[in-house]
C-alpha cells in the first residue's frame, strides 16, 4: 500500500500528475481543489510531496492500481468518508471534490442541497444520500483552510494548454511551432476549454491549410 509519495513534477494534466520518483513514472490522480494548491507542496528543486490513497480499480479480466493525491492527510480523511456514500466511487469523488473541502464539508453539515448539487456528478438524490449519511460527522473538515489562506490562481487553463503542448512535443514539432499553433488555434476558437479540443482544432486547422 503507497501512503505517501514524494518526487520531481514532470507534467500537470487536467485531473492527474506525473510524478518521477527515482526513474519510476507514477500518474497521481487528484481533484481540482488540490491541483489549485499544487504548488504550496513544491520545494525549490520541483519536488512534490503528497498524501495517497491506493487502491485497485477492478475489471472483468484484471485489476489496475490507482493513486489518489491529497496535499494534507486530513484532506485524504475527508475523500475515505465521502466515499462511504452509496453511489460515490473513488473516482466519482474526485470528480465531485472541485471546490474547497471546507466548503463542502460546511455545506454537508448545513444540508445545503443547492450547494451539494453544483459538484460534478452529484444529482438531487445523491445530494440527500451525502447528507443523510455524513451530516453531523465531517464539521471538522470545514476548518481546513483551503480557500481564504491560499491565492487562487487561473491554473486549469494553463494546465490543459500545457497538456497539450507535451503532445505536441512527443509529435515531433518544435516547441516555437507548437506554442504557435496553440496560439492560433485559440484565436480561432477561444471557448475551447481542454486538450482534445485545442488538438482537434489544430488538426484541423492543418488539414485545411
Amino acid at each position: 500500500m503507497i501512503a505517501e509519495i514524494t518526487g520531481k513534477l514532470i507534467q500537470r494534466k487536467e485531473q492527474s500528475l506525473i510524478i518521477d520518483v527515482g526513474g519510476l513514472f507514477y500518474e497521481v490522480i487528484v481533484a481540482l481543489s488540490v491541483i489549485e494548491r499544487v504548488d504550496q507542496t513544491l520545494d525549490t528543486d520541483g519536488n512534490i510531496h503528497l498524501i495517497t490513497y491506493h487502491y485497485f480499480q477492478l475489471t472483468q479480466s484484471s485489476g489496475v492500481p490507482v493513486l489518489i493525491g491529497f496535499i494534507h492527510e486530513i484532506e485524504r480523511d475527508f475523500f475515505l468518508q465521502f466515499i462511504t456514500v452509496s453511489g460515490i466511487g473513488p473516482r466519482a469523488a474526485v470528480r465531485a471534490l472541485n471546490k474547497p473541502i471546507s466548503e463542502i464539508a460546511a455545506a454537508i453539515d448545513q444540508g445545503d442541497l443547492a450547494y451539494l448539487k453544483t459538484l460534478p456528478g452529484i444529482g438531487a438524490q445523491r445530494a440527500k444520500e451525502i447528507v443523510a449519511k455524513l451530516q453531523g460527522k465531517v464539521g471538522r473538515f470545514g476548518l481546513i483552510r483551503d480557500d481564504s489562506s491560499v491565492e487562487k490562481k487561473p491554473i486549469p487553463q494553463a494546465i490543459w494548454q500545457e497538456e497539450a503542448l507535451h503532445v505536441l512535443l512527443q509529435l515531433q514539432y518544435k516547441k516555437p511551432e507548437a506554442q504557435n499553433m496553440i496560439s492560433k488555434a485559440l484565436e480561432r476558437k477561444p471557448d475551447i476549454q481542454t486538450a482534445e479540443e485545442l488538438l482537434n482544432e489544430i488538426y484541423k486547422q492543418k488539414v485545411s491549410s
